[in-house]
């Protein structure tokens, strides 16, 4: 397996982290008496936007030739802090 392969197993084994995320919020969600339920759903959407963002970042990496690999990696990584930083930011009003 190459560095790249092996990097891009990581990035996705992250997003599947996050869907496990939202699986375990939305049924907490569902749980919540009705005027909690619409702050999550509100952050639930955020986080599945996030989520979707992601994998569209993911899908940029892996089809980003060799010669521009490098290049889009470090764009990748940096989109990928934002996008966390808002993942985690919207998890954090579960808590």
């Amino acid at each position: 397996m190459t560095k790249r392969e092996a990097y891009v197993q990581k990035m996705h084994a992250r997003i599947d982290e996050w869907s496990a995320d939202i699986d375990r919020l939305e049924a907490k969600a569902r749980a919540a008496e009705a005027d909690m339920k619409i702050e999550y759903e509100r952050q639930l959407e955020r986080m599945r936007e996030q989520r979707a963002q992601a994998r569209v970042k993911l899908e940029e990496l892996q089809g980003a030739s060799e010669a521009a690999w490098e290049s889009v990696r470090a764009g990748f990584e940096s989109a990928w802090e934002s996008l966390s930083k808002g993942f985690r930011d919207a998890a954090d009003k579960f808590r």
